[in-house]
């Protein structure tokens, strides 16, 4: 290998249009507290993502953590284990108990026969995740949530620009939230945002993300510090212009993997379901080892050898981390344990060629001649 290549790598637009996209700030001096980027950015998103209302955030976990404490989420929630850290942590960090239901073993999403059986009277909410991009089954999750009273906020982090059933993601549950941390399809080298349907909660999201202050003189809640700042949303304007070209680069590496991973027995590749136009976020590969003759493991450390940066994504699942060791259970949920044990997503960005594709697969595949 003459160089590394990790399991994804940031998209960025020509250097010379981000300078000229910044230079006005130079002249206003106006760097951060909701200046004309900021809004630009908001509205541009909600036009992009066919919404009425979205709030930003310096990043993505931040706008889970406020947003769960706009809500003004109780007791327990319904969520699951096969996620990034962030998920869980927001849920705790509000003192709240997570409650893990278990995953559909086709696409890793949350599965919805078996939320009602975890519902109790302390139950205030589902906080779903849109796996990798495989949008959860929203009408089902909405029934149930509707049946018993029951908010939904969607971690949308892997799931921005995709549309379901002509359907904005942006648009289902009472809010969604996406990560424009910088390793994600689009990003604004960090940030997040939600899209929400109720302006009481806007209101509320806008005061806990700027310490509390409703006007110049009235500050009438605690909140804290969590704002996105003009050279942020600058870089989100400018990526905003390419990102279907973006999500186009990315589907040609995806559809290479598919070429040559599909029908290996022992492999199976997580594909977009249907009704959705995916974002080719991620390239998850389910490796079962009695049938492939190799374990996930063995897949990762034979990447890794050769300077390949695949990842074990969820692996442990956040139930099973050390920080929650001994209050929370992974064998609760089997689906999705066994999942995180042979999971491997493979490297997928723009601007991964179709040879290094090849070469991937040719090394997951054992091939005596690379």
């Amino acid at each position: 290998m003459k160089k590394p290549i990790l399991v994804t790598r940031s998209s960025m637009p020509p250097l010379e249009e981000f300078i000229e996209e910044i230079k006005p700030i130079w002249e206003s001096h106006w760097l951060t507290n909701m200046g004309v980027y900021h809004e630009r950015f908001k509205e541009e998103l909600n036009q992009y993502m066919g919404v009425d209302h979205t709030e930003l955030f310096v990043n993505g976990h931040m706008a889970l953590e406020m947003t769960i404490q706009a809500m003004g989420l109780t007791g327990e929630v319904i969520t699951t284990p096969f996620t990034f850290v962030s998920t869980t942590h927001a849920i705790v960090r509000n003192g709240l108990m997570p409650v893990f239901c278990d995953i559909r073993p086709e696409d890793f999403t949350m599965d919805p026969s078996r939320i009602e059986a975890l519902i109790t009277e302390r139950t205030s909410a589902i906080i779903p995740v849109h796996v990798y991009g495989n949008i959860c089954d929203v009408d089902a999750i909405e029934a149930i949530a509707r049946k018993h009273g029951l908010k939904v906020f969607y971690d949308a982090a892997h799931a921005f620009g995709e549309r379901y059933d002509g359907k904005s993601v942006g648009s289902f549950g009472d809010a969604s939230m996406f990560s424009f941390h910088a390793t994600k399809v689009f990003h604004s080298i960090e940030g997040g945002a939600v899209c929400y349907h109720d302006p009481a909660l806007g209101k509320e999201l806008y005061k806990l993300k700027n310490f509390g202050i409703l006007s110049e003189e009235v500050v009438d809640g605690v909140g804290a510090n969590a704002k996105m700042n003009e050279f942020q949303a600058a870089m989100g304007l400018c990526n905003l212009r390419h990102l279907e070209e973006e999500i186009g680069k990315r589907k040609k590496a995806a559809l290479r993997y598919q070429e040559r991973l599909s029908g290996i027995p022992g492999i199976r590749l997580l594909t977009p379901s249907a009704g959705t136009e995916s974002n080719y976020a991620y390239m998850p590969a389910v490796f079962d080892e009695e049938v492939f003759g190799a374990g996930r493991d063995e897949i990762y450390n034979r990447l890794k050898a050769r300077g390949i940066g695949a990842r074990k994504y969820f692996y442990p699942l956040t139930s099973a981390c050390d920080c929650y060791r001994g209050r929370f259970f992974p064998e609760e949920t089997p689906v999705a344990l066994k999942a995180s044990h042979q999971v491997l997503t493979l490297p997928l960005f723009a601007g991964l060629e179709t040879d290094d594709v090849d070469m991937i697969c040719d090394i997951v595949l054992n091939r005596k001649e690379i």
